[in-house]
């Protein structure tokens, strides 16, 4: 029979305790309680068809502990009345608890709110919408507080987080709690302090005004006439943004490639340079100004994550052009072809007709399923070619090795 039994009713209690609804009580003041949890009794053919089972049920139901079962008269045109559940209750949050078993853990988070009234009641409204999450910081919560104390106490202190000295807190607990740590920061910082901008985990150390570890841009001079650094042609070097949006290069061309072997091995050319790119993340070409006044060149993988990126770069630098990532070069290597996990879907609005009209091949599985080059399988002399014809279209030529 499918009556409720005391599964089916302590199954609508976890319900609400994994909602956080009864903790959440615990920070209002606020009670469900006595709370009425929905019955599945027999029905009247039911009755009629096994009183014997029907008694047993009521038997059961009735022996439950800590909850109030509420009877009424059922007339039977057979049986006659009959005294049958038509309620069940649980009449305090202390016999829910006994139900489900969850005292200690109700305990510990009221424990826990108890400090955070104490130190930081703007941060109650926080134990009420997350009070599992809560409840999972029981041991390090003191100093995720002492870490807002310290911050409150220094906004926007322009140190590393590896500077902040919090007695028992090191920059790695800081790191690995930074996503509730965003979450109360920006519930009690006044908002001046707070770089909006900066946003996740990866935009903590800006949002609240920590220095960054500098982002890096590793790059080559392409020209064998001419060197980036004083007597070293063909350096491989590595600046930090700032450096590099200085940097004031005398060329005319950029390339920019994703792959480290094609970044070593790029063919020679005149007034260039080339750089190793960092897959999605363009934002300091965008500040670069010298950029504007270069042709720009990317070459990615032909799938749909190279044309993402291509996409994105775009966003920075919207004069930015593709090399190789053409219908003609996947064809002349279909022998080459690889397979692409997971595709991107989504629709890319600063693809030129042709990059497009190929993108949606890709991302529709319309040549193969997810179907990609990757840009080192493309034979070298290819590459050579179509450097050699792009750069003689655009003057100057290609340095011959």
């Amino acid at each position: 029979m499918s009556w409720s039994g005391g599964r089916e009713l302590r199954a609508q209690l976890l319900r609400a305790w994994d909602r956080g609804t009864l903790l959440a009580e615990c920070v209002s003041g606020q009670s469900s309680f006595p709370c009425r949890l929905t019955l599945k009794a027999p029905t009247a053919a039911q009755m009629g068809d096994d009183f014997d089972a029907v008694r047993a049920w009521i038997a059961r139901l009735r022996a439950l502990p800590n909850y109030r079962i509420e009877m009424s008269e059922r007339r039977h045109r057979v049986l006659g009345v009959n005294q049958v559940p038509s309620a069940v209750w649980v009449d305090t949050l202390d016999d829910a608890l006994a139900i489900l078993g969850k005292r200690r853990e109700f305990e510990c988070f009221s424990t826990l709110l108890a400090r955070v009234r104490a130190r930081r009641p703007e941060l109650l409204d926080w134990m009420a919408c997350k009070p599992h999450k809560a409840l999972a910081l029981a041991n390090e919560l003191d100093r995720l507080l002492d870490v807002v104390d310290w911050l409150a106490a220094h906004p926007r202190s322009g140190i590393y987080l590896r500077q902040v000295d919090i007695p028992g807190v090191h920059s790695k607990f800081i790191e690995a709690h930074r996503g509730v740590l965003i979450q109360w920061l920006d519930r009690l910082l006044p908002p001046e302090v707070i770089n909006s901008s900066a946003r996740g985990v990866s935009g903590f150390a800006r949002r609240y005004g920590f220095r960054d570890k500098p982002q890096r841009i590793r790059l080559r001079g392409l020209d064998t006439t001419r060197s980036l650094l004083d007597g070293l042609v063909d350096a491989d070097i590595t600046l930090d943004a700032d450096s590099f949006i200085r940097l004031q290069p005398a060329v005319s061309r950029v390339f920019i490639t994703e792959n480290e072997i094609n970044f070593l091995a790029f063919p020679a050319v005149a007034d260039s340079l080339l750089v190793f790119g960092a897959g999605y993340g363009f934002d300091v070409l965008a500040q670069a100004d010298w950029l504007a006044h270069c042709q720009v060149y990317y070459w990615g993988d032909i799938d749909t994550h190279g044309f993402a990126i291509l996409d994105q770069l775009r966003a920075h630098v919207p004069h930015a052009r593709s090399l190789l990532m053409d219908r003609a070069t996947l064809l002349a290597f279909e022998d080459q072809w690889g397979v692409e996990e997971k595709q991107t879907q989504r629709d890319l609005l600063r693809l030129g007709a042709d990059e497009r009209a190929l993108y949606d091949d890709l991302r529709d599985n319309r040549i193969r399923p997810n179907l990609r080059l990757e840009q080192e399988r493309i034979a070298f002399g290819w590459v050579e070619d179509g450097i050699s014809a792009l750069t003689h279209l655009s003057s100057p030529t290609v340095v011959s090795h």
